[in-house]
């Protein structure tokens, strides 16, 4: 088996995923290095949107970095489809961020107003609708809506076909894929990199950080930092029904098999094998207030994931001036920006230079400065 490589990914979540099929994309002789399945991925607990809308508080760079995504979505699922014939379901239709009562309702417009008028800020159509506008376009909302807001550019895909696509498509473009090979250190010698795991020894030209929250301790073998704050997040799920909500929103979604997703929490933890109750209690009961419809349904699973999330919310993405040809990618959206990650990052990194025009602004010596930052996360 090959052991020297063009480039190596470690980690083989949806970022890495992504990342690699774009390198294989472009014919770079690749190798994935990943956990596997024992791995806490959050690829696997997330709630599939490609989303848009209130991103960019505190950094509008990540405004037009959304929006490119979300432009380039359709690209990248038509492309998988053809490769694999897997389709992801991407859909398009725009999204909603409900308000219960007019407090909230004001509270969301305010924030859309502190992102638009921020400067630097990105012009783009997001609007607050009131109750009757909402209700022509989500007939089943319930009596305490007060209205939300709305931006066209929003969507979900079904993420778990979204991973398995991603490593099939990996498969057919000769990427080596290694479970099993978690990087306990790297090394930096005559200008090649040298991957340690417990099942051996990998060398690459260029080397790719993948690894979620692992980057924290990985970037710094390579000259490079990744702060990171990771958080928990609980998701119910319903069992399926009959379509009633056609456009996603922040916090529930029907999935394109008619289960309905739920989730808005975010805890200061990091055990993801037990629930929080409460907080399931409480996502539940603002679900079926939004949609009384909801309270007729079944849970038939419920979960707790880790979420990957650099210290402000904003993604990171670097690359090494000490260890030429070693980069970093954080990012806590990995479905939402999966786009860009392909089609933008892995040409770059099969370029050996990231374009500081497109991407400076979320280096990781953002972090040197005193300045207090807006969270992305939404």
């Amino acid at each position: 088996m090959r052991n020297s490589y063009d480039v190596a990914v470690v980690g083989g979540g949806l970022l890495g995923s992504a990342i690699a099929w774009g390198l294989g994309r472009v014919g770079q002789r690749v190798c994935v290095l990943d956990e596997g399945d024992i791995a806490k991925r959050a690829s696997r607990a997330n709630f599939a949107l490609v989303w848009v809308q209130s991103k960019g508080l505190g950094m509008p760079a990540y405004t037009s970095w959304t929006m490119q995504a979300s432009d380039t979505w359709p690209k990248l699922a038509a492309e998988l489809l053809e490769q694999t014939g897997l389709d992801v379901c991407f859909q398009r239709n725009g999204g909603f961020h409900l308000a219960l009562g007019e407090e909230e309702l004001e509270q969301r417009s305010l924030l859309l107003k502190r992102l638009h008028n921020q400067p630097g800020a990105v012009d783009y159509k997001m609007e607050i609708l009131g109750r009757e506008q909402v209700a022509r376009m989500l007939p089943h909302i319930g009596p305490e809506v007060s209205g939300g807001s709305f931006c066209p550019y929003d969507g979900h895909v079904n993420s778990l076909r979204t991973f398995r696509a991603l490593h099939t498509g990996l498969a057919k473009f000769g990427v080596d894929y290694r479970p099993e090979h978690p990087v306990s250190d790297i090394k930096h010698v005559q200008g090649e990199f040298r991957l340690i795991s417990p099942k051996g020894e990998i060398r690459a030209g260029k080397i790719v950080l993948a690894a979620g929250n692992a980057n924290q301790t990985l970037a710094p073998m390579v000259g490079l930092k990744a702060p990171m704050g990771p958080t928990r997040g609980q998701i119910v799920v319903t069992e399926r029904t009959m379509p009633f909500l056609p456009h996603p929103l922040t916090t529930v979604r029907q999935t394109d098999e008619g289960t309905v997703m739920i989730g808005d929490s975010k805890e200061d933890m990091l055990d993801d094998t037990v629930l929080n109750l409460p907080i399931s209690s409480v996502m539940a009961d603002r679900a079926q207030r939004m949609f009384p419809m909801l309270g007729r349904l079944n849970v038939v699973r419920s979960w707790s994931g880790i979420r990957v999330m650099p210290k402000d919310g904003f993604p990171i993405y670097d690359q090494s001036e000490s260890c030429p040809g070693a980069f970093v990618t954080c990012c806590h959206s990995g479905v939402t920006l999966a786009s860009n990650h392909a089609f933008e990052i892995a040409p770059m990194v099969a370029a050996g230079a990231l374009d500081k025009n497109k991407l400076g602004a979320f280096s990781a010596t953002r972090f040197e400065k005193s300045e207090v930052r807006t969270s992305g996360y939404y």
